[in-house]
């Protein structure tokens, strides 16, 4: 056990603790504050206190640690761990004091809540044998933590500005990268529609491509329909002219009768209406091209 003891780490801690001042006029002096610095091991610790003026020392051995935290029906890590809870750190709700406890010693003690009951630790401390060196130490141990303090919110200061700088990058980056995409879908929805334009515009001559094709088609049933009633008008003309020439015989051959005839009177029935039917179809067919 004393082995494990010795070869655990150390811990140190310093907590500054206020406690009610005995002599009203030590507030003025800086009273009613002390500065506790501890070490803690596994199964023991120590503690040294000053108010500025005194100091005073105690030393729990293995032996009274344990004695404590059977008394408390306690492990014996469990009690050094509650110590050091309400020692490293003053906790709101606790209730410190540090009294004479005559002969020059001093009590430190403190409260704490245990199942709804309100307990008190206490440890007696010894004057220290070198006042002097126990306040330089404290005040060292104070310096060196208040140092480390700095560097560290030194160190946070520079990573949290790295941090801003690199954020407000990428703010940056987001910013061009939201303006690139702007950008680009601008030229993208450009291209799109001139590709639509141009198909649109391609759509429409070959729509006019169709148009003229169609047109190129009709033509030749057009000119067979002209040619047909072309056809036509000359068949009707030639008739007309066949008509006409015939007419113009048989005048001739009346006329030819009459001056030969005496009369010009029909031999027979059949040939008086024959006459009779040519001539007035020849009037008709006269009045119908007329």
């Amino acid at each position: 056990m004393a082995a494990a003891s010795s070869a655990a780490p150390a811990r140190h801690s310093c907590a500054k603790l206020s406690v009610p001042v005995e002599d009203p006029k030590a507030v003025t002096a800086g009273g009613g504050t002390v500065f506790v610095k501890a070490t803690w091991l596994p199964s023991r610790f120590s503690l040294a206190v000053t108010d500025g003026a005194g100091a005073w020392v105690a030393d729990a051995s293995d032996h009274e640690v344990r004695l404590r935290a059977e008394q408390w029906d306690q492990p014996v890590a469990d009690y050094i761990a509650l110590a050091e809870r309400y020692l490293a750190f003053q906790q709101p709700g606790s209730t410190y004091s540090f009294h004479d406890a005559g002969k020059g010693q001093r009590r430190l003690a403190w409260t704490f809540e245990r199942q709804g009951t309100k307990l008190e630790w206490r440890w007696k401390l010894q004057p220290s044998p070198n006042t002097q060196q126990t306040i330089s130490e404290i005040l060292d141990f104070l310096m060196d933590a208040n140092i480390r303090l700095s560097e560290e919110v030194v160190r946070k200061t520079q990573s949290f500005d790295k941090l801003k700088q690199e954020a407000e990058k990428c703010l940056q980056q987001s910013e061009r990268f939201n303006n690139e995409k702007a950008e680009f879908e601008q030229a993208a929805f450009s291209k799109f529609v001139a590709v639509l334009n141009s198909k649109k515009a391609k759509l429409r001559q070959l729509r006019d491509k169709v148009v003229e094709l169609e047109s190129a088609v009709k033509p030749p049933k057009e000119e067979a329909g002209q040619e047909q009633e072309q056809e036509q008008e000359n068949s009707t003309d030639r008739t007309e002219l066949f008509e006409a020439e015939s007419d113009k015989e048989a005048s001739a051959k009346d006329e030819h009768s009459s001056e030969t005839g005496s009369g010009n009177v029909p031999t027979s029935p059949g040939e008086s209406a024959a006459t009779s039917r040519g001539r007035g179809r020849g009037r008709g067919r006269k009045k119908a091209r007329r």
